[in-house]
């Protein structure tokens, strides 16, 4: 079963590649194709924004149990890439899925991931699967405000 909970957890295995070339460096680029694995599933999300807004809610709470199933070790292992899936659909959830928009969330979730601005250091310094998945969901939340306002003051 722990291979089951590793694959999920490494978005379908994609994170093991770059953390087996790049051993021991925490920064092994995972986070970005685990990001970039989660832009097809967004055509699979529902269409009303309610329904978009549970299934995310649905997938963190899901994300959060497979990353404290996990037998990668460690707090927020490169190799745990489900929670930048989790924290790209926030980022999406009840924008317009335009590849302007969506490529705007990506860059933007990437942008706070990378930096944690705000409360969002806060979160990932929680040493459990909820750190390792929540401040990427909050990652993803910030974008979508942000591109919200976009949206509301017509500047896209």
């Amino acid at each position: 079963m722990n291979k089951v909970f590793n694959f999920l957890a490494s978005g379908f295995g994609v994170s093991l590649l770059p953390a087996a070339l790049l051993k021991g460096r925490k920064n092994t680029g995972a986070g970005f194709l685990g990001t970039l694995i989660a832009v097809p599933f967004v055509f699979f999300m529902p269409q009303a924004c309610w329904a978009q807004l549970l299934f995310a809610a649905l997938f963190t709470l899901f994300a959060v149990w497979i990353a404290s199933k996990s037998t990668f070790g460690g707090h927020d292992s490169p190799k745990i890439v489900i929670d930048e899936i989790a924290g790209y659909f926030w980022a999406v959830v009840c924008l317009p899925k335009t590849a302007e928009f969506l490529v705007a969330a990506f860059i933007l979730f990437r942008l706070f991931d990378w930096l944690k601005p705000f409360f969002i250091k806060k979160i990932d310094d929680m040493k459990n699967a909820a750190g390792i998945v929540l401040d990427d969901v909050a990652a993803g939340i910030l974008a979508n405000i942000i591109l919200q306002c976009v949206i509301y003051f017509k500047l896209l």
